[in-house]
This record gives structure tokens, sequence and C-alpha cells, in this order.
């Protein structure tokens, strides 16, 4: 089951029009301790200013305080899955060296694709200064 983190950091509320134009989900696989920034200039070199539902990753990332201060930023929540949830989506670019790091071929494409409800990839896995981040719309 997916975990969703939501607190101080990252508002809960969002504006009806966010809540209604806000249908991509954002998927990112990171190192420990990635900064804020990066994320963020991940993010805006692979979806640009477009409207972001949420942020998906692997849950031994999702409290790291990068993560939760771009979340914070953007206005988002984030969720979270297990490597078992992430090994079991079918994804254009599994990866053998993330499979043997971390029991998935995937995290940034398998994430956005599971908590977008298996909707469709609309930015397949790419690396923008060692965040690797891929997106998803809901269909």
């Amino acid at each position: 089951m997916p975990l969703r983190y939501a607190d101080s950091w990252a508002p809960q509320r969002l504006s009806a029009t966010h809540a209604v134009a806000a249908d991509l989900v954002v998927g990112l696989g990171l190192r420990p301790s990635t900064e804020a920034a990066a994320i963020l200039d991940a993010i805006a070199v692979a979806v640009g200013d477009e409207p972001i539902r949420c942020l998906a990753t692997m849950d031994r990332r999702a409290a790291d305080l990068g993560l939760r201060t771009a979340a914070a930023t953007l206005g988002v929540f984030i969720v979270a899955f297990d490597p078992g949830e992430l090994a079991e989506v079918d994804v254009e670019s599994p990866s053998t060296r993330v499979q043997d790091a971390l029991g998935t071929p995937s995290v940034a494409e398998a994430a956005a694709l599971l908590a977008s409800g298996h909707g469709q990839l609309v930015v397949a896995k790419r690396v923008v200064n060692g965040v690797v981040v891929a997106a998803a719309r809901n269909v």
C-alpha cells in the first residue's frame, strides 16, 4: 500500500483550479541527501511549468529533506511505494543496475505510473544532474 506524505511541509489543501488541472504525476529516483534545488531543476527540465498533482518515489526516499522541501515549494504531496510494488509495474526503461541495488527495475517511471493510477507515461525516464525523473498522466 502506498504511503502518502503530507504535513506542514506539503500543503494538503489545493485550490480548485490546481485540483482540476493537475493530473500530472512526477516520479523521482534520488540519491540520499539530494538537494531540493536539484530536484526542482530536474522537474522543470522534464515537465516545464505544467501543474503537478504529486511527486512519487520509493519509500526509502520519501522523508528526505530535499524531496520534502521540493514538494513544499511546489505545493504538492509525496506518494511513496515499496520496492515490491514498483517491481510489479511494466516500464519502458527498466534497469538491471537498479534491480540489483534496490530490488526493482524502475523507481521514477514505476512510481509515476502507480501514483497516476496506472495512467499513461508522458515523460520517459531521464537523468537531469543526477536526479532520475519521469512523468505520467491520469487517463
